[in-house]
């Protein structure tokens, strides 16, 4: 069962720049299981397991806005081994650091549009805080099929533009 998110939920983070793998899925949103599984064996073979190695998803829009065609989202694996073309698709990226808006969903991946609600329609107008240039993403902390879907834990970061203000 899914917790119901909150703006008091939401909390303020320094992100460290982070090296990743990524493997791109563009296209139809409901063929995102055939990149995921491409992914898992990547990961796989490459000796990157999810306990050891933070999974992060890239947000280019939401699946339910524009064309299916049109759809990006960038599955990614944290590692400090270097990346080389390997036929697969995966190619070296960066998860640039800095301050972040951050909010703990808790529950299945169809109810995360009232996570976003609550970061976007509740919590960032309220906060005095604006957005830096670069996409939302999710650290997929624990997730199917480690735990059942409605025990799933992933944190949504929004990349914040620098604070003025002195840190506490």
């Amino acid at each position: 069962m899914s917790h119901t998110p909150s703006p008091e939920s939401v909390r303020i983070v320094q992100f460290p720049e982070t090296r990743v793998a990524v493997m791109t899925h563009r296209g139809d949103p409901a063929r995102i299981g055939e990149t995921i599984r491409r992914f898992i064996d990547w990961r796989k073979a490459h000796g990157l397991p999810p306990r050891t190695h933070a999974t992060f998803n890239i947000l280019h829009g939401a699946p339910d806005q524009g064309a299916p065609g049109d759809f990006r989202l960038d599955l990614c694996v944290a590692t400090d081994r270097a990346v080389t073309e390997d036929g697969s698709g995966v190619v070296a990226g960066l998860l640039a650091g800095g301050r972040c808006a951050v909010l703990r969903h808790v529950g299945p991946d169809d109810a995360l549009g009232a996570a976003f609600a609550c970061l976007y329609g509740q919590w960032l107008p309220d906060s005095g805080e604006e957005l830096r240039g670069d996409p939302p993403f999710l650290q997929r902390v624990a997730f199917f099929p480690d735990v059942p879907e409605h025990e799933a834990v992933v944190d949504i970061f929004l990349p914040l533009r620098p604070s003025n203000q002195p840190q506490v």
